[in-house]
């Protein structure tokens, strides 16, 4: 393994100078009732309040913001089950291009509508019988398009962990960075901002139970394949770790606790009713680790990134139900 990481906090700053006006700054919530919960100081960095929803949007608009202008010409092309999927039609239509988006049959209607809404074309799959990357990268050949992959790129993982830099520069001192993982460029980028700002806090990805595989990978020294995850978190629904972001996070990371679906639903259900925001699925289980008391030890104080809140009414009222 090379000794230099492939993103640096340098390169999360530059990422954040470029999309400084663009993106959001979100907020950073605060519950005594979530302090007292956990048992520890809880800041929540409040990514469903990004453009798309998303944190999503930091990285695709650092990524395609910097493609050569004749790239950016002939458009964009992104396979995502949802969020990315917004991020890069959003950030294509910022940019004065075009983006075709592959998207799974089942990905969730806001997140399909959202994307249309953006201007991109949709092409769909079969998450559970076709390989969404070998589609995206075919039809980015035929077109002559440039491919934004959701988190296996140095771009993308950068612009994700403006989201932690921000967080640090708003609150200071952090003892602990709990971060949901989906493919893993989230928690690379906050790892390596948090690291970097704070030396010796402890960064912990939380991933849904079905869908272990950083887990496994971290605990096998390699990237390890899983079924496909069947989770409420959609945006958590990974195979296999990326190869650069895993490359990151086998370095930075503390560790990878697990959280069910019923749990995330709590957590869904408290940051509703408690702290007065919608948080989707996969947005909400890095939440759902800390009222699950999934972290141990237990630091003083803690921050936490909700990583999204793309969730229609119908779909937020039956999973609450269920």
């Amino acid at each position: 393994m090379p000794d230099q990481l492939p993103v640096t906090l340098q390169d999360v700053r530059d990422a954040a100078a470029r999309i400084a006006g663009v993106a959001h700054r979100t907020p950073v919530l605060r519950s005594r009732t979530l302090d007292r919960l956990v048992g520890a100081e809880v800041r929540v960095k409040c990514e469903n309040y990004q453009r798309v929803g998303a944190f999503k949007f930091r990285g695709a608009y650092n990524a395609v913001s910097r493609l050569p202008a004749d790239q950016l010409a002939s458009g964009v092309a992104a396979y995502s089950s949802g969020n990315h999927a917004q991020a890069v039609a959003l950030a294509a239509r910022e940019l004065g291009t075009t983006a075709v988006i592959v998207m799974p049959e089942d990905a969730p209607r806001a997140k399909r509508e959202a994307t249309a809404g953006y201007g991109a074309e949709i092409v769909t799959y079969d998450r559970y019988a076709e390989d969404r990357v070998a589609i995206g990268q075919a039809l980015a050949a035929e077109r002559g398009l440039a491919l934004v992959p959701p988190y296996e790129h140095p771009h993308i993982i950068a612009g994700q962990g403006t989201a932690a830099l921000e967080l640090i520069e708003d609150v200071g001192e952090l003892d602990a960075l709990v971060v949901p993982v989906g493919g893993g460029g989230l928690i690379a980028g906050s790892a390596v901002a948090a690291t970097g700002l704070l030396p010796g806090i402890r960064v912990v990805g939380v991933e849904p139970e079905a869908g272990d595989d950083t887990k496994r990978s971290l605990e096998a020294g390699r990237r390890i394949a899983v079924p496909v995850p069947r989770t409420i978190a959609d945006g958590q629904a990974a195979e296999i770790p990326g190869e650069l972001t895993f490359s990151v996070n086998r370095r930075l990371l503390d560790g990878i606790v697990l959280v069910s679906d019923d749990q995330i639903r709590e957590a869904m259900r408290f940051a509703f009713e408690r702290m007065r925001t919608v948080v989707e699925p996969s947005g909400a289980s890095a939440l759902a680790a800390l009222l699950a008391h999934r972290i141990d030890p237990l630091p003083r104080r803690i921050g936490v990134v909700v990583s999204g809140g793309n969730i229609d009414v119908r779909r937020f009222a039956e999973l609450l139900d269920g």
